[in-house]
């Protein structure tokens, strides 16, 4: 005979909890208060008479128990979400919800999206813009991975910047990235016209604060690193929020930004940005397109992942 399982929204609490080892964030991970998720957890450990976590000082300790039990409650979660997705092929909406950041869904995503629209008026697309990206915490960061799956609980796919080393989803790489400054025209020009790398001094650096390498080194220092130029000093100048308005600060000819080309390909293409230097630093991250593995048997999911790779593998090359 089957054994009885503990109530399900028990277990989740008890996961989650024991992932971010917090009620606090559990709670906010399951849109609950940290006192339904401490309530829960106490019924769990009612139910199953041992205690699952030891209260210390403003933190939880996992009890050896529940520490042996959390990696299999964990898989489990995932086959259950595996197995639900096995089952949304029959009752396919004709709607994708796409998860990407801000920057990439302004200024690659929206652009082209109306390819996708005329080739397929039959599904509907939902894009979600994001500020959070996949913290990190080395490769399978149990944190990282906790990003994703609150994502892809909303969505159908997410797009994300960074190494792609997800297990547990189906991941495919849209492309790599380059780091390197771009302006408007109009600083070539002037009393002191953007010539050479050392020209930066005169000019005001524009900073995308969410601009930052996998290894925490900020694009500027990345750029300048590789020119050899040790001259301008990169805790000067603007500071944005994010690419979108780093960029829009440029095209305004407000300053030089480090960036990555890509965001740029409709001014670069018509000329209203230009690449002052010929450097590019390569980036070992890049953007890719991630979801649970049985997502792509939902057609509407199948189509937009496959229009994605496509419009990736034909982008314009800056």
């Amino acid at each position: 005979m089957t054994e009885r399982l503990p109530p399900l929204n028990a277990l989740k609490a008890f996961e989650s909890a024991a992932r971010h080892l917090s009620l606090k964030r559990a709670a906010q991970e399951l849109s609950v208060t940290p006192a339904a998720v401490s309530h829960q957890v106490k019924a769990l450990e009612d139910y199953l008479g041992v205690k699952l976590f030891r209260r210390m000082n403003r933190a939880l300790e996992l009890t050896p128990v529940a520490r042996a039990a959390l990696p299999k409650l964990r898989e489990g979660f995932d086959s259950l979400a595996q197995a639900v997705a096995a089952l949304r092929p029959q009752l396919d909406s004709g709607q994708v919800t796409v998860s990407a950041a801000p920057s990439f869904a302004t200024r690659w995503l929206m652009p082209r999206l109306h390819r996708f629209f005329s080739a397929h008026p039959e599904i509907d697309v939902r894009v979600s813009a994001r500020l959070r990206r996949a913290r990190q915490g080395g490769q399978h960061s149990t944190a990282e991975r906790a990003t994703i799956e609150n994502w892809l609980e909303e969505s159908d796919v997410a797009i994300l910047y960074g190494h792609g080393d997800y297990p547990g989803f189906r991941v495919d790489r849209l492309f790599t990235l380059t780091v390197a400054p771009i302006c408007s025209p109009q600083l070539l020009h002037g009393d002191h016209p953007l010539r050479r790398p050392q020209d930066l001094i005169h000019h005001t650096l524009l900073h995308d604060d969410t601009g930052m390498l996998y290894d925490g080194v900020a694009f500027w220092d990345a750029w300048l690193k590789a020119a050899e130029v040790e001259a301008v000093d990169t805790s000067r100048g603007s500071h944005f929020s994010h690419a979108v308005l780093a960029l829009e600060a440029a095209n305004d000819a407000l300053g030089v930004v480090a960036t990555f080309p890509v965001l740029a390909a409709a001014e670069l293409a018509v000329g209203r940005l230009i690449l002052p230097f010929e450097l590019q630093v390569p980036l070992q991250s890049a953007y890719y397109l991630v979801c649970i593995e049985t997502a792509v048997l939902r057609p509407a999911v199948a189509a937009f992942r496959d229009w994605l790779l496509a419009e990736a593998a034909h982008r314009p090359a800056f």
